[in-house]
């Protein structure tokens, strides 16, 4: 049976088109491990291209600050574009990016393709919710998401160490030329199996304002921000943890880490199922079981097996997270879920920078414990806003 014809039955309830949520997973995996990897090859870049380390580590600041940017305009810049050549346009541009950072011979050709990568990314995950509700019926779309965030999961476990490890072996160009060819995979992926998918509305830039006007839609975007800032000023700061309060080593912060991504993944497919009993549930338990980790690990910390079996079932709790809140999109801003995705994206990367660096400025001032209590009185008071102010049923849209 065609593709296009399982997805359309998929927008009208019936049979999901579960080839295509494979190849969004698939580009989700290069995107966010392309965005990972200069973590793991900062030093061989630095020298290479004669630039301080520092200097190098901004072509993380660059993609990340231009996938906030792209996450508030792209719905409204490609408005009249069917999605399936989007989301293409996107997997191409990863290529692209790969394909000039390998080659850059100077640091302003490498933030240029890293720029590119911001592109795709902020466009990708602004659309991802929204194009995700449309390949399936709605009781499929928590399992579609998790199967999409596996990507993401998957990424964290494999893209740092696989690219030191590569990067050691063969150097840090190859490596991005690695990651040009699964940009490749996806690609190829996406052109066999995503249908046309035709824009709906007429998305303007105003109607980011309209949906964010939206009292259920305010309050939310509130709770993410506060979730995940929460959660980044704890994930920022883990490894002088693990240092200075467990007292591990390099492999020993590996191993914990690596747990973590593991757990991670499993959360994914934890948040599907829960998502099936209550959302509300699922939307407000992860952080306060987070936020209950945080200050654990600040009051008792420096017990290997208790740390590194708390930091693991904080990678477990985080992983339902995403899958949750993107669910929450879909069932209750569902005439404008890309432009609701555009905002996510864009709380997250707020959420990303304010973590780090209100974190960094406690870490500096009154050390590692008081950044873990502090992300973990966030993420508590997230979830009691969840509760109280968070609606989880289908919303229509305001008249």
């Amino acid at each position: 049976m065609h593709e296009a014809t399982i997805a359309e039955r998929g927008e009208a309830g019936t049979l999901p088109a579960w080839g295509a949520v494979v190849s969004m997973s698939l580009g989700v995996f290069g995107l966010v491990g392309a965005e990972f990897l200069p973590a793991s090859l900062l030093t061989p870049m630095a020298a290479e291209l004669g630039v301080t380390e520092g200097m190098a580590g901004q072509a993380v600041t660059a993609t990340a600050a231009v996938a906030l940017v792209t996450s508030l305009l792209i719905v409204a810049a490609t408005r009249r574009i069917d999605r399936r050549y989007v989301l293409v346009g996107f997997s191409l541009l990863l290529i692209l990016s790969n394909l000039l950072v390998a080659m850059a011979p100077n640091l302003p050709l490498l933030l240029a393709g890293r720029i590119l990568l911001g592109i795709a990314l902020g466009g990708f995950w602004t659309m991802s919710a929204a194009t995700i509700m449309r390949l399936v019926p709605e009781r499929d779309v928590p399992k579609a998401l998790s199967i999409l965030f596996s990507g993401v999961s998957a990424a964290t476990i494999f893209a740092a160490p696989m690219g030191s490890y590569l990067g050691d072996i063969a150097g840090w160009r190859m490596v991005f030329v690695a990651a040009a060819g699964l940009g490749v995979l996806a690609l190829a992926t996406q052109l066999a199996t995503l249908p046309s998918l035709p824009p709906r509305g007429q998305s303007r830039f105003g109607t980011l304002l309209e949906v964010l006007s939206r009292k259920v839609v305010g309050i939310a975007m509130a709770a993410i921000l506060l979730v995940f800032t929460g959660h980044f000023a704890f994930f920022t700061y883990i490894r002088p943890f693990l240092e200075t309060v467990t007292g591990v080593g390099v492999a020993g912060i590996s191993g914990i880490l690596f747990a973590f991504g593991v757990a991670n993944f499993l959360g994914n497919y934890l948040g599907a199922f829960l998502l099936q009993h209550s959302m509300r549930l699922t939307l407000a338990l992860m952080p306060l079981v987070m936020g209950t980790l945080a200050i654990a690990l600040a009051s008792f910390g420096g017990d290997l097996m208790a740390d590194a079996a708390m930091v693991a079932l904080w990678g477990l709790a985080f992983g339902a997270v995403p899958v949750a809140w993107s669910t929450w999109i879909t069932r209750a801003v569902p005439d404008e879920a890309e432009s609701a995705g555009g905002l996510f994206v864009a709380a997250i990367n707020f959420a990303i920078a304010t973590g780090a660096a209100v974190g960094g400025l406690l870490f500096d001032f009154s050390g590692i414990a008081s950044v873990f209590v502090a992300s973990g009185a966030v993420l508590i008071v997230a979830a009691f806003t969840i509760v109280a102010g968070v609606q989880t049923r289908l919303v229509p849209k305001p008249a």
